[in-house]
C-alpha cells in the first residue's frame, strides 16, 4: 500500500509537468464524451518492464486498466501487454507519459537481462547489478527495471549501506581506519563495502573486517590473481567481491569468470537504449 501510493505522487507530478492547463489539441479535436480504448504492446522482443507505471497514469485519468502478462517476462513483438478503457481525451493526455516510462525501463530490463544471461552462462553464481548513475527523480523507475530484467540494484541511496570509494579515503588516514570508523559509527543492520585498487588494499580491508570489497578498475586477470591470493590467505569466504569500472555488456562475462560474487555496471541506467513501445487508440 505505501510502495501504491509512492508511485501514485510520483506519477502525478509527472503529469501535472506534461499536461500543465490542459491538452489544448485533444480539448479541440475531440468531444468530451467520446470514449476510446488502447492497447500497449512491444514493437520488437523484450523484457516486460513499466506496465504498474503505466497502469497507474491511466487509473489517475479515471480510466480502467487491466495487464495481461507479468513484468520480468521475455515477451514478443505485437503481443497485447495492458489494455485501457476510458474518455478517449484521458487516453491521450496519459499516451506519452506512460510510453516514455514502459520504453525506457523494457530498455534497460531488457539491456539487463541479456547481460544476466551471458554472465550466467560464465559463472551462473556472479550477480549483476546496477549503481547510483541513474537521472535524478528516475532512479526507483531505473532500478525496478533493472530487478526486473534478474539483476540486482545495488544501493538506492547514501543510507543503504556505506560504500568507502577513493575519495573517502584520501581524507582518512588508511583503509583500516576507514573501516573501523564506518563499523563504529553504523547500525549493525548495515554492511561496509570499501572500492580497492592493489592486493595490499583488499588484504587490508579484508583483515579490517569489510563485508565487501570493490575491485576498481582491474582487468579480469587482475582480479583472477588477487582472488586467488586473497584464498590462499583465507580472506575468500566470508567477504563479497565485487568488479566495477570499465565493465561493460562485452567484458561483464570476462569478470564473472574471474571469480567475482558481483559485477556492477553504470550502463545499465546511464546509456540504455528505450524499447520501440507503441500504443494504439480506437474509437468505441
Amino acid at each position: 500500500m505505501e510502495n501504491e501510493y509512492r508511485l501514485m505522487e510520483r506519477i502525478k507530478e509527472f503529469l501535472d509537468e506534461d499536461i500543465g492547463f490542459g491538452d489544448i489539441t485533444s480539448r479541440t479535436l475531440i468531444p468530451e464524451d467520446q470514449q476510446a480504448k488502447g492497447k500497449f504492446y512491444y514493437k520488437e522482443p523484450g523484457v516486460v518492464s513499466g506496465l504498474a507505471e503505466a497502469a497507474t497514469v491511466f487509473k489517475l485519468l479515471g480510466c480502467t486498466v487491466e495487464i495481461h502478462t507479468v513484468e520480468g517476462q521475455k515477451t514478443e513483438a505485437r503481443k497485447t501487454l495492458l489494455t485501457v478503457n476510458g474518455s478517449a481525451r484521458a487516453l491521450l493526455m496519459g499516451e506519452r507519459l506512460a510510453l516514455n516510462l514502459v520504453g525506457r525501463m523494457a530498455g534497460i530490463a531488457t539491456q539487463t537481462a541479456a547481460i544476466v544471461d551471458d554472465v550466467a552462462k560464465r559463472n551462473p553464481v556472479t550477480r549483476v547489478a546496477a549503481t547510483r548513475k541513474t537521472l535524478p527523480g528516475l532512479r526507483e523507475f531505473d532500478k525496478r527495471a533493472v530487478i526486473h530484467g534478474g539483476g540486482d540494484p545495488h544501493r538506492f541511496g547514501l543510507d543503504d549501506c556505506v560504500l568507502i570509494k577513493d575519495n573517502h579515503l584520501e581524507l582518512v588516514p588508511s583503509v583500516t581506519e576507514a573501516v573501523k570508523r564506518a563499523k563504529q559509527g553504523i547500525s549493525f543492520t548495515h554492511k561496509v563495502e570499501i572500492e580497492v585498487r592493489s592486493l595490499p588494499d583488499a588484504v587490508e580491508a579484508a583483515e579490517a573486517g569489510a563485508d565487501i570489497i570493490m575491485f576498481d578498475n582491474k582487468t579480469p586477470k587482475e582480479i583472477e590473481a588477487y582472488l586467488a591470493e586473497l584464498d590462499k590467505l583465507g580472506h575468500r569466504k566470508g567477504i563479497i567481491y565485487e568488479a566495477s569500472g570499465g565493465i561493460t555488456a562485452e567484458n561483464a562475462g570476462d569478470y564473472a569468470e574471474a571469480g567475482v560474487d558481483v559485477v556492477s555496471l553504470g550502463a545499465l541506467t546511464h546509456s540504455i537504449c528505450s524499447l520501440d513501445v507503441k500504443f494504439e487508440i480506437e474509437m468505441v
